[in-house]
């Protein structure tokens, strides 16, 4: 992530956003990523080592002092998040407004929503272990009936998604098996049909189609593409002309080309 060269004071310690791994230097900067990620916003912005970074760093008094009394009064996120856009008047009035209302509608929700929502805006991200953490912690924590079993469902169907990105088949399926056997729904059975193919056997494959009793129709479609991943790697094996990074590379296209066959 990048922003964009600014006029105004500059740290000379970086201030560090440890949710996505990055340094801001400005006070722009801080009100750009503030802007552009309402969904990272967390503790890792909202405390007192930001309240002294902009005193220390930047020498905005002021400020400090303001948002150190939100931090106090903790009467919510946007007491504490458009102050920092007023100082330099970083947004237009209609957009402060905006920015006012969609931190009300997130503030409203509950705890596992938001970071549902924080982890899916980090797979968009491609910040796929950085989503994985977030989905983890709400299956850890969460308690029975909070937001229904199809809510969690989604959340071990999401976590499977950013393990499939990553490659990492045989936990995708882990979590799309979980998923399934928690809220009963087609998708997740079929997601996890369509992954079981590039990690095992035939022999393995077979045998847990069996166990999840999944349609006959369906396994024939992935079983056809299959063939032509297939198709598509013995025309890499041998050729002269292909590199073994070549190779590894078009493995790695029609592998992810697969995963997005199951829609992850």
């Amino acid at each position: 992530m990048s922003f964009d060269l600014c006029q105004v004071k500059k740290a000379e310690k970086p201030y560090y956003i440890e949710s996505i791994g990055i340094h801001i230097y400005t006070i722009e900067e801080l009100c750009f990523y503030l802007y552009e990620n309402i969904y990272l916003i967390d503790q890792t912005i909202i405390n007192e080592a930001l309240c002294d970074w902009l005193r220390d760093e930047l020498g905005l008094k002021k400020l400090y002092r303001q948002l150190y009394e939100q931090l106090e009064k903790q009467e919510g996120i946007a007491y504490f998040v458009l102050p920092i856009f007023r100082e330099i008047g970083y947004l237009s009035p209609e957009k402060m407004r905006q920015m006012q209302e969609k931190l009300g509608k997130l503030e409203v929700q509950p705890e596992d929503m938001r970071q549902k929502l924080k982890g899916d805006y980090l797979v968009k991200c491609g910040m796929y272990s950085n989503a994985m953490h977030e989905y983890e912690q709400i299956l850890n924590r969460r308690g029975p009936g909070n937001l229904g079993a199809q809510f969690y469902a989604e959340i071990w169907n999401n976590l499977g998604c950013a393990y499939a990105r990553m490659f990492l088949f045989e936990d995708a399926a882990d979590c799309f098996l979980k998923g399934y056997r928690q809220a009963g729904t087609k998708e997740l059975l079929r997601r996890y049909v369509s992954v079981l193919p590039l990690y095992l056997s035939d022999e393995e494959y077979r045998k847990k189609i069996k166990e999840v009793g999944a349609d006959s129709q369906l396994v024939a479609r992935i079983q056809e593409y299959n063939s032509k991943i297939c198709r598509n790697l013995s025309q890499t094996e041998g050729n002269p002309e292909i590199s073994r990074e070549e190779a590894k590379e078009m493995i790695g296209r029609i592998r992810e080309d697969y995963c997005r066959s199951a829609k992850c």
